[in-house]
């Protein structure tokens, strides 16, 4: 059996994400290399993805999205809202919708039947066909096409409550009844899928994918990423002819064959953004946030909450932006002092992510401003 080290491994994760060096690619064909971005704060989602891409601005990353349409934003993994790569949105309607549905419905009366669902699904694509539509121009849709019970206030909201339909969202948007649309000023639309989309239904790219960009993997590793049940990644592992490496003296699985890691061992200086797919994705989290990591940038054990330091390979602090016109005040919290060198990385990080919100940025290094950005 192969044996992988975490320096090994986390040196061909680097690489793959596009975090070793900036890669010549399409915004699509990064996010297709992350498996998805986290989009449910957009600007983090534009920043994570250009900051593994050469000279690349937000706004390529936005004319992908809503010009050229070849990123779409939907519901992804866990549920949260993601963009994808149009190509390959029948592969992950196709997964997404595969595992059991789970607690994604409320119980008893306050629930929807099977056959609601389905109601509410067909209801929501024949709304969006063609369209764009706001939550609530949806749900007036919705309501008037499956009947009065779908609009029982009943799902307790931020402010209110919610229409009974809305609990259907997640799985309308994993089987491919919509995308998110243009924003119309501060509403979030919906949309049909590109024309000719079909869900792949038995398409395990999305696992590939997962494990190309972040394996070695376990099934309950790819199961909490997915947000789906740990016996069914069990059995999609078993199915999916993987091979079994000593991942760090314990079992884990890769593509056949997909062994190879790189000579050097993980280096550079990143700056990720909320819930950035590399560290969201990235286990063991006792590797990844290795010492006082865990204590000042994990909250109750989940990655992302915090933008964090990346140094070769592991997290080393965490950092935050304040925007002010078109300048970015951007203060770093290291964990452990950095070298000169470090220091000078981390000022090329600070001024790329300033490139890349079209803004100036100046660095702040704990309390000590370490030099402006003109």
């Amino acid at each position: 059996m192969v044996e992988m080290t975490w320096r090994q491994v986390s040196a061909r994760r680097l690489a793959r994400a596009g975090l070793a060096e900036p890669a010549a690619a399409t915004p699509a064909e990064m996010v297709a290399a992350m498996c998805g971005a986290h989009a449910q704060v957009m600007s983090a989602a534009e920043l994570s993805i250009a900051l593994r891409l050469r000279d690349a601005t937000r706004a390529d990353v936005r004319a992908a999205l809503w010009e050229e349409r070849s990123l779409v934003k939907t519901h992804g993994p866990r549920g949260t809202v993601h963009l994808l790569p149009a190509r390959d949105l029948p592969a992950w309607t196709g997964m997404l919708s595969s595992p059991p549905a789970g607690n994604a419905l409320f119980p008893g009366e306050r629930g929807m039947t099977a056959e609601q669902v389905e109601e509410v699904v067909a209801a929501i694509a024949k709304s969006v066909d063609g369209t764009h539509l706001t939550i609530d121009e949806l749900s007036d849709a919705v309501i008037a096409a499956t009947g009065p019970w779908a609009g029982d206030l009943v799902m307790p909201a931020f402010q209110g409550m919610w229409p009974r339909w809305r609990q259907a969202l997640g799985v309308a948007a994993h089987r491919g009844a919509f995308v998110f649309g243009p924003a119309r000023g501060r509403k979030v639309t919906y949309t049909a899928p590109p024309e000719g989309f079909r869900p792949a239904a038995g398409d395990d790219g999305p696992l590939r994918a997962f494990l190309h960009a972040y394996g070695p993997a376990t099934p309950e590793q790819f199961a909490r990423w997915l947000g789906a049940p740990k016996a069914w990644a069990v059995a999609l592992f078993a199915s999916a002819g993987l091979e079994e490496v000593s991942f760090e003296g314990s079992p884990a699985w890769v593509l056949p064959g997909d062994t190879e890691v790189p000579a050097g061992p993980p280096s550079g200086v990143r700056l990720l953004p909320y819930f950035d797919a590399y560290v969201v994705a990235g286990r063991p989290r006792e590797l990844l946030y290795a010492g006082a990591a865990a204590g000042r940038a994990l909250s109750g054990g989940q990655a992302g909450n915090y933008p964090v330091l990346l140094v070769d390979g592991q997290v080393a602090g965490v950092w935050h932006q304040r925007r002010s016109g078109s300048r970015i005040d951007v203060t770093v919290e290291p964990l452990r002092e950095l070298d000169a060198g470090r220091l000078g990385e981390l000022r090329e990080q600070v001024d790329r992510v300033g490139a890349i919100l079209e803004a100036r940025a100046r660095l702040t290094v704990g309390t000590v401003t370490v030099g402006p950005h003109a």
